[in-house]
């Protein structure tokens, strides 16, 4: 089973917070600070990248298949479609698309809170990791 949702520092670093209230749809959320600022005066992609990608990692371990001891990410994709400032909120949520015990697909939206805009959306796809016989 995965680690609980606290022990992850990079998300830390970063400034995300995880609620884990919902039983399928995880929400995480950040204040735009300026260590998050890339050279063009707004939001580092990556860093939308990071919240995407965490959402659903944690939501494949709510839907951990039994047998299975790990995952690993088989593609990710992300399409920006606006951006935010510094001072910003941005909020990001996951929702499954397909629960398989091969593989699991996963959608997240993330949106800039503050303007009201959708910033990205990501899918990833997942493959389940069993022990070899």
């Amino acid at each position: 089973m995965p680690p609980p949702y606290d022990v992850h520092n990079f998300l830390h670093l970063l400034g995300i917070e995880i609620d884990e209230a919902a039983e399928d749809r995880l929400v995480g959320r950040f204040t735009v600070t300026h260590a998050l600022i890339a050279g063009t005066g707004y939001l580092w992609a990556p860093v939308v990248v990071a919240l995407a990608d965490a959402l659903c990692a944690f939501g494949v371990g709510r839907h951990w298949p039994e047998g299975a001891e790990g995952f690993t990410t088989v593609e990710s994709k992300a399409n920006f479609l606006s951006t935010a400032r510094e001072g910003e909120m941005v909020v990001g949520t996951s929702d499954p698309l397909h629960l398989g015990t091969t593989t699991q697909v996963w959608d997240a939206t993330v949106t800039n809170e503050t303007t009201g805009r959708r910033m990205a959306a990501y899918r990833c796809t997942q493959l389940m990791l069993y022990p070899r016989r």
